[in-house]
């Protein structure tokens, strides 16, 4: 039968490498929000630290980009040729105005795309690297899988309204804050979607070098904070203006994503609401060690060893966390009464689950920390010979 210790520390610790030095609301007060869904979370460790209404499933309008982005990278060549489709021309607003029959690099299409917010760019490079938009929204649907994320559905890769058998284009504010956290640490072109992101102006021309472009980063939150890492907005009639960006500040990423935050006339709410969270996170959240090797772990007897009846254990590991002063954090420690000789210096034998909030956040291996071997009829014999030898 196992032993379960349950340690519950509150977690009143010295700030590390912080610059506040006060808190302006309690993490636990509600925020007034214009969004209909938002949410603040962790950009090391997904953790929402904030959130209304973030698992409600909504439209997400050109939010979709930074997917369209992340999977153009990862399977595109920027130095590719497209082709542009009648398809792909005939986007609505907003537009490159690009014509059926011209050809692009894909590098070109992309900073069209994420800068300027071109829904004729994104549909050529998705039936580029997808074969079709159908094609295109397979592997947008792939990865949500992948990232776990449940109430995420691509149809387009441009994010205009669309629904089909199999329901509307739709995220929820958390997912789409996962899909955020996922290109800017977690996806292997990680460096190159934030260079994108953080561009500010790029001119190039179509292939043949006879029509010419310059596009500007719209992303408008880059002047209005410091630290942003990348940012998408994003409006249509059935989203309402939306917004997903990432940003650093003193050792901490926060990642915040709105869906709803209002309609014409009120495009400046967005950026109402995402100051709001962000200084709310960066005003009420450190980053604190909560679990490292010098974890306190009692020995764990022996059974049938040879010299040792007990055993020492250790970790591994250190865990760092945003905390705000309410949260509170205990531990569970999992491991057998007894071991039966012999055990192997390294083994996994039990674990250790970090809880926040009592609720689970992260789980530790325990490893044994030596080698005891099991005893024999040659360990007895030696023992008995040995005692005759005195």
């Amino acid at each position: 039968m196992k032993r379960c210790i349950v340690y519950i520390l509150t977690m009143i610790l010295i700030l590390t490498n912080i610059s506040y030095t006060h808190i302006n609301v309690s993490a636990k007060e509600e925020l007034s929000l214009y969004s209909l869904s938002a949410v603040l979370i962790d950009g090391d460790t997904g953790r929402v630290l904030y959130g209304k209404d973030e698992d409600t499933g909504r439209a997400m309008a050109s939010t979709t980009k930074i997917m369209t982005l992340i999977i153009a990278l990862e399977y595109g060549n920027m130095d590719d040729i497209v082709d542009v489709s009648s398809y792909a021309s005939k986007m609505p607003d907003v537009q490159l105005g690009i014509n059926e029959g011209e050809q692009y690099r894909l590098e070109d299409l992309i900073y069209s795309m994420m800068l300027e917010s071109h829904n004729d760019s994104a549909v050529a490079i998705a039936e580029h690297i997808g074969g079709d938009v159908g094609g295109f929204a397979d592997m947008m649907n792939q990865k949500a899988a992948e990232l776990g994320l449940s109430d995420t559905y691509f149809i387009t890769p441009n994010g205009l309204d669309s629904s089909d058998d199999k329901g509307a284009h739709h995220t929820t504010a958390k997912e789409l804050a996962l899909i955020m956290k996922y290109c800017i640490k977690d996806s292997p072109k990680k460096d190159e979607f934030i260079n994108i992101c953080q561009t500010r102006s790029y001119s190039f021309t179509d292939y043949s070098g006879k029509r010419s472009f310059t596009v500007n980063n719209k992303n408008a939150f880059l002047d209005m904070m410091q630290g942003v890492v990348a940012g998408k907005t994003g409006f249509t009639g059935d989203a309402g203006y939306c917004y997903v960006c990432a940003v650093t500040k003193d050792d901490k990423t926060l990642i915040v994503a709105l869906l709803g935050c209002g309609w014409p006339n009120n495009k400046t709410y967005k950026w109402q609401d995402t100051k709001k969270l962000l200084n709310f996170g960066f005003e009420n959240y450190d980053k604190r060690c909560i679990f490292d090797r010098t974890y306190p772990l009692q020995s764990v007897k022996v059974k049938n060893g040879i010299e040792n009846d007990e055993v020492d254990l250790y970790v591994d590991d250190e865990f760092n966390l945003l905390l705000s002063n309410d949260d509170k954090v205990s531990y569970e420690v999992n491991l057998p009464d007894v071991f039966d000789a012999p055990v192997e210096k390294g083994n996994i034998c039990g674990s250790v689950i970090v809880f926040i909030n009592d609720e689970p956040e992260k789980s530790f291996n325990i490893y044994i920390k030596e080698d005891i071997k099991k005893v024999n009829y040659r360990y007895y014999f030696n023992r008995v010979i040995s005692h005759f030898l005195m």
